[in-house]
């Protein structure tokens, strides 16, 4: 492997400059729209819902949020816990009179913002850093195929149970479309930088959707389109401005026992996948942001999406790649994102309905290719056995299952094997001084994993009647080491002789005086201690 180990192998080579800042944004704003639809009828809810949570998550994250270049929106792995929530509430009879469904999905995103900013002002932001490498790797690699996946309703007709794949020939001219716009984004930069390729290609292909369609030649499948397939009550995808609205819910006990399980839920899930993108765009823009400050940014965000109708939402993996990929690197490029996006929805909604579906399936295919480390394939031959399992795992559940849950798997799956691996074996030197003591120099951690070793490393019948057990090169660690040296101090009882332990350091001897009430122990300073004249008695 080489020495430094990125997860991206994009070059990024363009520097950070207010031209690319914007013109990236303008190309995620085109881009964030479809997911945004799509994701408001996963959620159960209103097309505007999702588009408002776009623009107020992007335009808040980007000026509070801890990394600069990073892009959020409604995202689908928060409307998929949401979802339930809209079910459950749209059954018959649930909702007071005068309440709707949308007034409990408001108040659980304000509640996932206020949830989302003491984790930042608590400072746990930093355990980000407990994710091991093989868990991120299997996290993005399992995002790129959930990104890839996401794409294939694009190829259907209709929605739900109605939907159905286009016919032979459209098909084939979306494909062809869709080939267009990779490759003009994979080669158009290596004539010309002044221009992101993606906004190139999807402003060309759409030229020549246009003028196809002008010719009677081919009737291409739009946004609008797209939107009229999931409801076909809408007619276009401008809004108003978003207004500021308490929601209609009474914040009794009841009424919080029944959102915060997805309030919690949501807000996990966000910050998790808000904080390893921010680890991604790190290590391809070898800068570093600050997840403390991206965690109160995310939840300030939420917590505004819920006072003016927004679904919800964290950072975007996929966009967040586009933006990179386009040359955005400062917070210019998500502010204008969200900006464009906005404006699309006041003023050229029209524009925008036209672009079609073609063009945004090819960008984000050219997102799914820089996201997905391909090196993985030729490292697992050569990495641990455990990691390589972790790899494919971590990959598997956030495809099958979801992202939360597949990186606290994977950091369980890690943590385990890691104690597997250093309790299989205890290390210890063994001498008899000048005075018959037996001394075991421990050179191992004494933890939950290592306690069965540690206890079978000793012979209380056979050992001198002195024993010291020296921690000069060695720690106890947690509950389990305590007990394993009470069971060693009992079974050297059990046969009249003393067990001391020696060169403990501040924190186990900290650790043992809590617990003298389990362990009954002698601890020395050093090897000359007197022996009492009643216990040669």
């Amino acid at each position: 492997m080489q020495k430094t180990n990125k997860l991206f192998k994009l070059k990024i080579e363009r520097p950070r400059n207010i031209k690319n800042d914007i013109l990236s944004g303008l190309t995620v704003a085109l881009a964030l729209v479809p997911e945004a639809v799509a994701f408001s009828f996963v959620a159960k809810v209103d097309p505007v819902i999702g588009l408002y949570a776009a623009f107020m998550m992007g335009l808040i994250t980007a000026i509070f949020g801890g990394r600069p270049g990073m892009i959020s929106g409604a995202t689908g792995a928060v409307a998929v816990i949401f979802a339930p929530l809209m079910i459950e509430l749209a059954q018959p009879g649930i909702l007071p009179e005068g309440v709707t469904k949308e007034g409990y999905l408001f108040a659980a995103v304000i509640l996932m913002g206020v949830i989302q900013m003491l984790f930042g002002f608590f400072k746990l932001g930093k355990f980000i850093r407990l994710v091991p490498h093989p868990v991120m790797l299997g996290f993005v690699n399992g995002l790129a195929i959930i990104i890839f996946k996401s794409q294939f309703e694009m190829f259907y007709v209709g929605h739900g149970e109605h939907a159905h794949l286009l016919e032979q020939v459209p098909l084939l001219i979306m494909c062809g479309m869709i080939a267009l716009t990779m490759a003009i984004s994979a080669y158009l930069p290596r004539l010309t930088k002044a221009v992101p390729a993606t906004l190139v290609a999807i402003v060309t292909v759409t030229v020549i959707s246009v003028l196809l369609k002008r010719f009677g030649m081919h009737e291409p499948r739009t946004v609008l389109d797209f939107v009229q397939s999931m409801d076909p009550d809408k007619t276009t995808i401008a809004a108003s401005l978003p207004s500021f609205g308490i929601p209609k819910v009474a914040f009794t006990w009841e009424n919080i026992r029944l959102i915060l399980p997805f309030s919690v839920l949501a807000a996990a899930v966000g910050l998790i996948e808000s904080l390893m993108t921010l680890s991604l765009v790190d290590e391809i823009t070898e800068t570093r942001g600050r997840g403390n400050k991206e965690c109160i940014g995310q939840g300030f965000a939420n917590l505004v999406n819920g006072f003016f109708g927004g679904m919800g939402g964290c950072a975007m993996i996929g966009q967040s790649m586009i933006n990179i990929r386009g040359g955005g690197r400062g917070r210019l490029s998500g502010i204008a994102a969200a900006l464009f996006l906005l404006a699309m929805l006041l003023f050229a909604a029209p524009l925008v309905e036209i672009i079609p579906l073609a063009a945004l399936v090819g960008v984000m295919f050219m997102v799914v290719i820089g996201t997905f480390e391909w090196s993985s394939f030729r490292i697992l031959p050569s990495v641990p056995k455990m990691d390589a399992f972790i790899i494919i795992l971590v990959s598997a559940i956030t495809v099958l299952q979801d992202l939360a849950i597949a990186v606290l798997v994977g950091i369980i799956v890690s943590a385990l094997a890691f104690a597997w691996e250093h309790g299989k074996k205890i290390h210890a030197n063994i001498m008899v001084d000048e005075h018959g003591t037996k001394v075991y120099k421990l050179e191992s951690a004494l933890f939950f994993g290592s306690a069965q070793s540690f206890k079978n490393l000793f012979d209380p019948v056979g050992d001198p009647q002195d024993v010291v057990i020296d921690f000069a090169k060695a720690r106890v660690y947690d509950h389990s080491g305590i007990e394993a040296i009470n069971n060693i101090t009992e079974r050297y009882a059990d046969q009249n002789k003393f067990l001391h332990l020696l060169n403990l350091s501040k924190e186990c001897t900290e650790l043992l005086e809590k617990a003298d009430n389990i362990v009954e122990l002698s601890v020395i300073e050093d090897l000359d201690w007197h022996i009492a004249d009643d216990r040669l008695d």
